[in-house]
C-alpha cells in the first residue's frame, strides 16, 4: 500500500470526483452543442426545446449504456507499466487531465469554438506522462493518428452530406412537385436515417448495457428498424394536409416542415450515442484514480466503476449544456453557413454515417470535427460564397490548439498536485 494512499485517499478521490464532474460540465458546454447545433440553426427545434431533449437522451446515453467498466487509460495512448512502481503518480496526472482539459473545453466554449473533448483529455494525458514521466511511455502512433484525423474525419463527413444534399435537391427542391416528389422520397431518407442512427445507437451505446450483437445481427437489426421507420413515415406524410396547388415558395417551406420533424429523431439518436461514448472522457480517468486508490496502488487495465460516477459524469453534461451550450450551437448552426432543417438533416446524417464508418474501421473521431467538417460539406454544395471562411479559419486554429493546451495545462497542474501531495 502506498503511503500517500493511506493518508490522503479519500482527498485524492474527493479532488478527482470535483474535477471529474468540471471536465463532463465542460463536455455539456462544447461537445452536445454539436449535437443539437444543428438542429436550432435550421429552427427544426427552439434552443429550449434542444436542451430539454438532450438532458434527457444524453443523461440516458451516459447513464444507461456509459459503461460497466471503463478503460483505464483511453485507447491505450500510454503504457501503463511505467506507472507500476509509482501509481501515484497516474493519480496526480489523471486528476491534473481532468482539471486541464475541463478549464481548455470552457475556454474553448465561452469563445464559441467546437473543439475536440476526446483530443482534449488525450492532449492532457500525453503532457504529464511525456514530460513527468517519461517520453518512452506515450504510444506517439496513436498521437499521430489522431492528428491525421483532423483531416480525414471532416473530409469523410463533408463528402458524404455533399451527396445526401445534392440528392435532395435534384429530387425534391430542383423539380416541378417537390411536393409530391418529397411524399415520393422523403421515406428513403428516413429509411436511411433510421438505419445509420440505430447502427450507431446499436454499436456505440447498447454494447455498454451488456447487449452484445454481431455485425450481422446489428446491420440487420438496424436495417429493420430502417424499414419499420419508413412505412411509419410515410403514413405520417400522407396524412399531412398540404396543398399542392399552392406556390413553389409555400411548397418548399411545407418539405422543410417533413425535414425539421427527421431533424428531432436524429437529434435524439445523436444524444443517446454521444452520451454513452463521450462520457467516458470524464469518467475514465475518475474511475482510474478510484480504482487505483481503493487498490492501494494495484493498475487493472480496466476499472469498474462505482455506482456513483456515471451519474456524476451524466448530471455534469447536462449541467455543462444548460449553463454554456447555447455559444457553440450558434456556431455550428448559424455561423458556419446558413442552415435549413433539409440542409440540417444531410448534415446530421453524414456526421452519423463517419461515426459508423470509424467504429467499424477503428479510426480515432471526434464527434465535434465529424459534425462541422459535414456543415461545411452541405455549405460546399451551395458554392464556396455560403460558408463564413472566418469562421472556419478559427475553428481549425482551436482545434490545432487543443492538443499542446491541454498537455500544457496538464504539466503545470501535475507538479502542483505532485508538489501538494509528496
Amino acid at each position: 500500500m502506498v503511503d500517500v494512499f493511506v493518508t490522503y485517499g479519500p482527498w485524492l478521490i474527493a479532488i478527482a470526483a470535483a474535477f471529474g464532474f468540471f471536465m463532463a460540465w465542460g463536455i455539456g458546454a462544447n461537445d452536445v452543442a454539436n449535437a443539437m447545433g444543428t438542429s436550432v440553426g435550421s429552427n427544426a427545434i427552439t434552443i429550449k426545446q434542444a436542451i430539454i431533449i438532450a438532458m434527457i437522451f444524453e443523461f440516458a446515453g451516459a447513464y444507461l449504456a456509459g459503461g460497466e467498466v471503463t478503460s483505464t487509460i483511453r485507447d491505450g495512448i500510454i503504457d501503463a507499466s511505467y506507472f507500476t512502481d509509482t501509481p501515484e503518480l497516474l493519480v496526480y496526472g489523471m486528476i491534473g487531465s481532468l482539471l486541464a482539459a475541463g478549464i481548455w473545453l470552457v475556454v474553448a466554449s465561452a469563445l464559441g469554438w467546437p473543439v475536440s473533448t476526446t483530443h482534449s483529455i488525450v492532449g492532457a494525458i500525453i503532457g504529464f506522462a511525456a514530460v513527468g514521466v517519461s517520453a518512452d511511455s506515450v504510444a506517439w502512433g496513436k498521437v499521430f493518428g489522431i492528428v491525421g484525423s483532423w483531416v480525414v474525419t471532416p473530409a469523410i463527413s463533408g463528402f458524404i452530406a455533399f451527396l445526401i444534399f445534392q440528392s435532395a435537391q435534384k429530387l425534391i427542391f430542383n423539380t416541378d412537385k417537390p411536393l409530391e416528389n418529397a411524399k415520393r422520397y422523403v421515406p428513403f431518407y428516413m429509411m436511411l436515417a433510421g438505419f445509420v442512427l440505430s447502427l450507431v445507437t446499436i454499436k456505440k451505446g447498447l454494447k455498454h448495457v451488456g447487449l452484445h450483437f454481431s455485425d450481422i445481427e446489428a446491420y440487420g437489426l438496424a436495417l429493420a428498424i430502417g424499414v419499420v421507420i419508413a412505412i411509419v413515415g410515410k403514413l405520417f406524410i400522407g396524412r399531412l394536409k398540404m396543398s399542392e396547388k399552392t406556390d413553389r415558395h409555400t411548397q418548399f417551406a411545407n418539405v422543410e416542415k417533413v425535414f425539421a420533424v427527421l431533424m428531432v429523431v436524429s437529434a435524439c439518436c445523436m444524444a443517446f450515442a454521444h452520451g454513452s461514448n463521450d462520457v467516458a472522457n470524464a469518467i475514465g480517468p475518475l474511475a482510474a484514480v478510484v480504482s487505483v486508490v481503493n487498490s492501494g496502488g494495484e493498475i487493472a487495465s480496466k476499472s469498474p466503476l462505482v455506482w456513483w460516477i456515471l451519474p456524476l459524469g451524466g448530471f455534469g453534461i447536462v449541467a455543462g449544456l444548460a449553463i454554456f451550450g447555447s455559444r457553440v450551437m450558434q456556431t455550428i448552426g448559424k455561423n458556419i453557413t446558413h442552415l435549413t432543417p433539409s440542409r440540417g438533416f444531410a448534415a446530421e446524417l453524414a456526421a452519423a454515417a463517419t461515426v459508423v464508418i470509424a467504429s467499424g474501421t477503428g479510426l480515432p473521431i471526434s464527434t465535434t470535427q465529424t459534425l462541422v467538417g459535414a456543415v461545411l460539406g452541405v455549405g460546399m454544395a451551395r458554392g464556396i460564397a455560403a460558408i463564413n471562411i472566418g469562421v472556419v479559419r478559427n475553428i481549425v486554429v482551436s482545434w490545432v490548439v487543443t492538443l499542446p493546451a491541454g498537455a500544457g495545462l496538464s504539466i503545470i497542474f501535475f507538479y502542483m498536485i505532485k508538489g501538494t501531495f509528496s
